[in-house]
């Protein structure tokens, strides 16, 4: 399943990326911590500018770490066969028929089981 949304590049849509050492600084965690949520997909990342670095959408966290109800959505997401760029494009792109304006905004503001429903709509 292809992300159906409206295509839009990933600067259009997130508005700040961060590397693994800015993830380190902003959260307090250590770099091993940093890569067990990107391999344990708490959070995702991708592969970006002209040295290919992995950043991840500052969105995706809290204080002292990754937003706890994304893992869900990330997985729901993974499991309908979205890559990780479709998975950051779909949590970013514009839908004001929901809180926030978007799929991430609303799990910062609690809707979980709304970007839930309309996740598991889109993988299947």
């Amino acid at each position: 399943m292809w992300f159906t949304g409206p295509v839009l590049s990933d600067t259009d849509v997130v508005p700040e990326w961060l590397t693994v050492p800015d993830v380190m600084e902003r959260t307090g965690a250590t770099l091993q911590a940093v890569r067990r949520w990107l391999q344990e997909r708490d959070v995702v990342g991708v592969r970006r500018g002209p040295d290919r670095v992995v950043m991840i959408p500052a969105t995706f966290f809290v204080d002292d770490g990754p937003l706890p109800t994304l893992r869900g959505t990330i997985t729901v997401l993974g499991d309908g066969g979205h890559s990780d760029e479709e998975i950051v494009a779909w949590l970013h792109a514009p839908d004001d028929t929901l809180p926030g304006g978007s799929a991430i905004a609303s799990l910062h503001a609690g809707a979980k089981t709304e970007v839930r429903r309309r996740a598991q709509e889109e993988a299947f």
